[in-house]
């Protein structure tokens, strides 16, 4: 599964792991997040993630 990194801190969301503070089990993609999804480090929202290389 594809992994996106936030361009604001770097933090990378792994679908394979999730998100547990936020309740995302493993196994979610990317796009499956909700649109009220932040990230956890900075609070950025969705669009400021782009696909890792």
């Amino acid at each position: 599964m594809q992994t996106y990194v936030c361009t604001a801190c770097g933090y990378i969301y792994d679908p394979e792991v999730g998100d547990e503070n936020a309740e995302i089990p493993p196994g979610t993609a990317f796009e499956d997040l909700p649109d009220s999804w932040v990230c956890p480090l900075c609070g950025a929202g969705k669009g400021a993630f782009e696909p890792e290389n």
